[in-house]
């Protein structure tokens, strides 16, 4: 049975996620595919900042653990991307948090205009760094691996600076009681210093996410404008949101 290219993908990116590093030789014999296959295949994930190729191989681009929530809920998380990135207007100026789910935001931005992204995600800065409508500012810091993310207090006097109209955060876990929790606190720093320089501020998390809880709390839900999050949000947790008089809007 053929491999499809992104069966592929993934079948890299899990044994990246495994082994740290992956052979072209090793790959081509397991998939059945020549070596010219392989790196082809190799070639497209590095321009999509996924992996660095190296002589007959690859490694890694980014941290074990963004391959692995890179993988769940992939169709779900585009789709939320998607709508966000249907939010943005020409000659925008936003602010995008990390996370892997905002991150994909950037993705969705081609057929804008002069749109200024200002983030403390490596992520998004490997996926608009190629496309020339989008102009970039990178808030300094802290780098943390785990979260492909720049925290800390340089971060937080940077977002301080500036104001956007638009504002993407994301979550760990969202619920009414506990409302948006994180399990790194400077994460949550960042999410509250954003929050208070923008003029709207959207939660995007996919329904996986609802009724979990991390570490520590951010903020309430009621402090967002807009929770979008995709169509399997269940009906339960809908109306939950809903009586609590939460905005949210499920993409599809």
């Amino acid at each position: 049975m053929r491999i499809e290219l992104k069966q592929r993908e993934k079948i890299i990116l899990d044994r990246l996620s495994a082994e740290g590093t992956v052979s072209v030789g090793e790959l081509a014999r397991d998939l059945g595919l020549s070596e010219v296959t392989i790196r082809g295949d190799l070639r497209g994930l590095e321009d999509k900042g996924w992996i660095n190729r190296k002589h007959g191989g690859a490694a890694a681009s980014i941290h074990r653990l963004i391959l692995e929530r890179q993988r769940v809920f992939p169709e779900r998380k585009n789709a939320i991307a998607k709508a966000a990135a249907g939010l943005v207007q020409d000659g925008d100026v936003i602010m995008i948090e990390a996370g892997t789910t905002t991150a994909l935001i950037a993705r969705f931005l081609t057929d804008k205009q002069d749109v200024h992204i200002v983030t403390n995600s490596t992520l998004v800065f490997s996926y608009a760094r190629m496309l020339p409508n989008l102009q970039i500012t990178m808030i300094g810091g802290e780098f943390r691996r785990a979260t492909e993310s720049m925290v800390g207090p340089i971060a937080l006097e940077t977002i301080n600076r500036v104001n956007v109209r638009l504002a993407f955060v994301g979550t760990d876990g969202f619920t009414i009681e506990r409302g948006m929790t994180t399990h790194l606190i400077e994460g949550a720093e960042i999410v509250k210093a954003m929050k208070a320089r923008a003029g709207t501020t959207i939660l995007v998390a996919d329904s996986s996410k609802y009724g979990k809880f991390g570490f520590t709390n951010v903020l309430p839900l009621s402090a967002m404008d807009l929770i979008l999050t995709d169509e399997f949000l269940d009906a339960g947790a809908e109306s939950e949101l809903l009586e609590a008089e939460i905005n949210i809007k499920k993409a599809n």
